[in-house]
């Protein structure tokens, strides 16, 4: 009988326990679900004797295992230190993979070192960058269309969704000519591999090859700041903005050094990551609204206060920004002012 506290069985469940012998060459001794993510996945941590798997459940109706492991071949081929695949079955939607523990940096940055685990952080960033081809990478193009899908989010579950904002025509237009700005600054930018959600819950830390990198199954070909963006000024903790800058401008050397399709100057390096910051944060907002609203998902809404100020800094620091400034201090903040009151 499988030890397997913590787990309602269904039939999902019941599936995955009879696949699992087959790939472990035995019955597995124990099974414990592992805190999932912001999608239909589940994780269980799968001990047998002395070793520990992670096992993947991902329904095929709503999650493809297909982008995944693609993704990890592609990185781990670069020396990313991704979950190393043991079995997959791509039409149950089951994947057996390595064990990167507990500890995310995010737990670990409130003691450990935090410029030593973002060197480790920023080097695995080169990696994947420099080391993947990504012209012939056969991953999706990070186009305007997918990023003004993305900022359609903000607009439709945070404006409208939770806040109860219905806007007029003229800021209608207002957000348009925003979204426009900032899918042109990003496809302005070198293109790479780009992780997405390259940040403190998806890096885990480990004794060898720091760190472990997870959620990768969304990966695309994209603008050059977008993961570095994601990691600098992440949703979940918030660094001072001249420790960001120098963490910035160092990796900004570290492309440069690598050859002129990464090289910017200062100036447009900071622009570029500036404007990219504010589509994903936009973008953030939108999906920690959506997961409230329709996913009854509320452990992120405690995230958007951060994630905001991110928006407010940056929009106050470039002129072309202000009247999309004006709009989130006269319609939005009084909004959130008054539920934080309540």
């Amino acid at each position: 009988m499988i030890n397997s506290p913590g787990i309602t069985a269904d039939n999902r469940f019941e599936a995955l326990l009879r696949w699992l012998p087959a790939v472990l060459g035995r019955d597995p001794d124990d099974i414990r679900p592992v805190s999932g993510d912001a999608s239909f996945r589940r994780y269980f941590r799968i001990r047998t004797g002395d070793t520990s798997h992670i096992a993947m459940d991902a329904p095929p109706a709503k999650e493809k295992l297909r982008p995944f492991v693609h993704a990890a071949g592609l990185m781990e081929k670069a020396g990313v230190h991704v979950p190393h695949i043991f079995a997959a079955d791509e039409e149950r939607g089951f994947l057996l993979m390595s064990d990167f523990g507990d500890m995310s940096y995010l737990q670990q940055l409130a003691t450990g070192d935090a410029d030593a685990l973002y060197a480790d952080a920023l080097e695995t960033l080169a990696r994947m960058q420099l080391g993947i081809d990504a012209a012939g990478c056969g991953l999706p193009a990070y186009d305007e269309a997918l990023l003004l899908r993305e900022l359609e989010l903000f607009r439709a579950w945070f404006l409208e969704g939770l806040l109860g904002l219905e806007l007029s025509t003229a800021e209608e237009a207002l957000y348009r000519r925003l979204s426009l700005n900032l899918a042109e600054s990003a496809l302005q930018q070198p293109a790479v591999v780009v992780h997405r959600d390259f940040h403190s819950r998806n890096l885990m830390v480990t004794g060898e090859r720091n760190p472990g990198v997870l959620d990768f199954q969304d990966a695309v070909v994209g603008p050059i700041t977008y993961d570095l963006v994601s990691l600098l000024r992440d949703c979940y903790i918030a660094w001072p903005e001249a420790r960001v800058k120098r963490w910035m401008d160092d990796y900004r050397h570290r492309l440069a050094d690598s050859g002129p399709r990464a090289a910017a100057d200062s100036e447009t390096f900071q622009r570029w990551f500036d404007f990219m910051g504010l589509q994903r944060h936009l973008k953030a907002v939108g999906i920690f609204a959506r997961l409230h609203l329709r996913d009854g998902k509320d452990g992120y809404l405690p995230d958007i206060p951060r994630t905001l100020r991110y928006i407010l800094e940056v929009t106050g620091r470039y002129p072309e920004l202000a009247e999309f400034r004006r709009f989130l201090d006269l319609r939005v903040r009084p909004v959130l002012n008054e539920a934080a009151a309540a």
